[in-house]
């Protein structure tokens, strides 16, 4: 697609009809300018997906990038106590298929099957009782770029806005709230593996199924593979009607596929606006990803949910204990 001029200093390539863009224009060798943060913004809030290729930042700068977007989940309340981190920074969530000791994970590796619930179409920190605005990834090491790896996006504010007027009526007069759970979506990726977990006895998070996304004005499905069930429904209605939301929101018409190119190429998405999910990697290369994840500021951040209350983390009771330390977000 042509760029657009609608920014001062950044170019702009629009990647799909209704949201995403390549984004140059920005010098990551330096502080960026509070003007060309401000564009960063401003083209999230439009585009739910900005891609930066060839960025250059190594691990300190990207944890600096990101905190100028709001305060950063780290990973200490999902770590057991005996995990140990491959880099310096707590903030850097390990987004890739790489093992404590820098090897790759074995296939049927606690870590792995943890990892399968990646596959699916996902918003980052749902399960939380504080949810996540930015999610901001970085590749550090890729696979051969005919090896698949690609992160797939999909738009949740073109797939309200597409819904039935009958249905998006019903959904904004029932406030449907949704109840999400961590522990959910890695069964459902895994279910053998996670057999002995029950979702439904540990914690789960509530947040409106249908919100204002407020940095656009516009109207967005907040749904994920985390959520578990709508309060009030039956669980036969709850199920079916998550089941077709998903469904419809991840029609390929809303989707976009990223393809990494390049070590420093960095992606930041909104998980108030859209999904995401990793792709499939064929073969077995070593695909090095670290993410920072920004806790949300809006009115909606919380949900229904205590603001003392704390990440739940990953229930470890179900797995055998000299494998459970390889468990983690």
């Amino acid at each position: 697609m042509e760029p657009e001029s609608e920014f001062k200093h950044l170019r702009i390539t629009k990647v799909h009809p209704t949201f995403g863009a390549e984004v140059a224009g920005v010098d990551f060798s330096r502080t960026v300018p509070d003007d060309v943060f401000q564009e960063i913004v401003a083209a999230m809030a439009k585009y739910g997906v900005c891609a930066f290729r060839n960025t250059g930042l190594d691990d300190k700068g990207h944890v600096d990038f990101s905190r100028r977007f709001g305060d950063l989940d780290d990973i200490r309340p999902y770590m057991t106590a005996d995990r140990k981190l491959r880099y310096s920074y707590y903030e850097l969530f390990d987004a890739g298929n790489i093992d404590d000791n820098g090897n790759l994970n074995e296939p049927d590796s606690p870590r792995a099957q943890y990892n399968k619930g990646n596959g699916l179409f996902h918003v980052d920190s749902s399960f939380n009782p504080r949810r996540a605005s930015f999610s901001i990834l970085r590749a550090v090491v890729l696979p051969p770029l005919d090896a698949g790896g690609n992160t797939d996006f999909a738009d949740t504010r073109a797939a309200f806005a597409d819904l039935p007027e009958d249905l998006k009526k019903t959904l904004i007069q029932k406030d449907y709230v949704v109840a999400h759970s961590l522990h959910h979506s890695r069964k459902v990726a895994a279910p053998e593996f996670f057999k002995d977990i029950d979702p439904t006895v540990l914690n789960m998070n509530k947040h409106r199924l249908v919100q204002l996304h407020e940095p656009s004005g516009r109207m967005n499905l907040y749904i994920a593979a985390h959520a578990h069930h709508i309060e009030g429904l039956p669980a036969d209605k709850s199920t079916q009607l998550l089941k077709d939301l998903m469904d419809h929101a991840t029609q390929e018409k809303y989707r976009l596929s990223f393809q990494w190119k390049d070590p420093s190429d960095m992606v930041i998405w909104d998980n108030t606006s859209v999904m995401h999910r990793a792709g499939k990697l064929l073969g077995r290369y070593p695909r090095d990803m670290r993410r920072t994840t920004v806790h949300d500021a809006s009115s909606q951040a919380w949900g229904l949910n205590s603001q003392q209350a704390k990440n739940p983390g990953f229930a470890v009771d179900a797995i055998p204990r000299s494998t459970a330390s390889s468990v983690t977000v």
